[in-house]
């Protein structure tokens, strides 16, 4: 069977939240290594080494800090600047480089552990303000922050699910 593209389905982001359901999204984030920590958990080196689509599980592990970091760094600089341009990157090359597709996951985890920490705990410090503050993608676009925290909530559920989801296909349990 073919991956579906969207395991937990398409990203559904609003431009603003109220106080109850950016808690939701926030606790989200704050959860998500450890949820990520428990997908992981019992897998193989053969198994982690397996494929959803283009990636191997190694990778979409690597590559979700890699990306959280990078929402990380663009929120304190959208904090700290008036509509920062922000650096992209192309993560298909980054999940490229051999460091993303061999070795222990350990050091990701962690990775993941500290940053979403310090994540949840800079989103709680935020005022309604500092959310609609945004930054410019290099593609043009302008993102709020409140908008960010709503993609990238999805974002740690999305790459869960995809682990999940070749957990419940190839049987292991």
């Amino acid at each position: 069977m073919e991956p579906p593209k969207y395991p937990v389905g398409p990203a559904q982001v609003e431009e603003v939240y109220d106080a109850a359901r950016k808690e939701e999204l926030i606790v989200q984030i704050e959860q998500a290594p450890a949820l990520m920590r428990k997908a992981l958990s019992g897998l193989s080196d053969e198994q982690i080494g397996t494929l959803y689509k283009n990636w191997t599980i190694r990778q979409i592990v690597n590559h979700l800090a890699d990306s959280h970091i990078h929402s990380y760094i663009r929120f304190k600089w959208t904090l700290t600047e008036d509509k920062p341009l922000i650096k992209a990157y192309d993560e298909n090359l980054w999940s490229d480089l051999l460091e993303a597709k061999t070795g222990s996951l350990e050091p990701t985890l962690l990775t993941l552990e500290g940053i979403h920490a310090r994540w949840a705990r800079l989103l709680r410090s935020m005022t309604d303000e500092q959310y609609s503050r945004a930054f410019i993608h290099p593609d043009g676009r302008t993102i709020p922050l409140s908008r960010a925290l709503g993609i990238y909530a999805w974002h740690g559920r999305h790459h869960t699910g995809q682990i999940l989801w070749l957990r419940d296909q190839k049987g292991w349990k």
